[in-house]
């Protein structure tokens, strides 16, 4: 969060305010549908209820350093990226708490007891997401030759140490990896599958530019599967409910990787 913060100036909000269109598509693919498409699975599939939560922390959490990096990869438009993940990050220590609060109650249906207080939640939140990324602004104004250098290392540190901490998961719990995709492999990739397709032809068919189009299926489908896991781990205390974290972390670079290598392949039909 730190390292957004190096890339993040104050410009970028003035160009969502100038030029609200882009930003508002996906912010709400991001923050409306994506969070009821998991709701949709997971109750289609009748998961268990801790998975369910699970799946709904990872449609809930924004799109972090990786996002910004597969737009940056594959072409799209890197300062609208930066522009979603900022300001959704901004608003999700407020909307976790409580839609995660609320799917608690609606697929336990009161038979089992989860603990998540949601004003210590948001405050933890913020100190997590919102600060770091203000500090992040503030050394980019006070250093911005040193910030230009260290926030693309800070970038690939954040990817990799996201794959550590799963890797730690998966390793604590080799005997369960299997288990794991079998209980929410399908569930997971179909949310991703359909995020990264919803945010690419819902850009479409309000006729963003292609940039636009392969930013936003980014940044609906490429999750910040760090804290998702954090806020079912850390903050809720449920192994459980990180399930969907780990399989969803994985599938996504799979799944966008290809999803930027179709993206390529249009560009260069286009131009063949």
């Amino acid at each position: 969060m730190f390292g957004m913060g190096l890339s993040l100036k104050l410009s970028n909000f003035k160009s969502v305010l100038h030029y609200p269109k882009p930003f508002l598509v996906g912010f709400s693919t991001q923050m409306l549908i994506l969070p009821l498409v998991a709701f949709i699975i997971a109750n289609v599939m009748s998961m268990p209820a801790e998975l369910a939560v699970g799946m709904m922390i990872i449609a809930l959490a924004p799109g972090g350093a990786t996002s910004n990096m597969f737009s940056y990869l594959y072409k799209g438009d890197v300062a609208l990226s930066i522009s979603l993940t900022a300001i959704v990050g901004i608003i999700t220590p407020f909307t976790i708490p409580i839609i995660v609060g609320l799917s608690m109650e609606y697929f336990s249906n009161g038979s089992i007891e989860f603990s998540m207080p949601i004003l210590k939640t948001i405050i933890q939140l913020l100190v997590i997401t919102v600060v770091p990324v203000l500090l992040g602004m503030i050394f980019l104004k006070i250093f911005p030759n040193l910030s230009k250098k260290i926030e693309p290392l800070l970038k690939w540190f954040s990817v990799v140490f996201m794959f550590v901490i799963i890797g730690l998961i998966i390793y604590r719990n080799w005997e369960d990896v299997g288990g794991y995709f079998y209980q929410t492999g399908l569930a997971t990739l179909l949310l991703n599958i359909i995020a990264l397709g919803l945010g690419f032809y819902l850009a479409k068919y309000f006729s963003l530019s292609k940039k636009q189009r392969i930013t936003i299926g980014f940044e609906v489908g490429i999750q910040n599967g760090t804290l998702a896991l954090v806020v079912a781990g850390t903050l809720i205390g449920n192994p459980t409910m990180m399930i969907p974290a780990v399989t969803y972390g994985l599938l996504m670079f799979l799944t966008g990787a290809l999803f930027g290598w179709l993206c390529t392949l249009g560009n260069e039909r286009a131009t063949s």
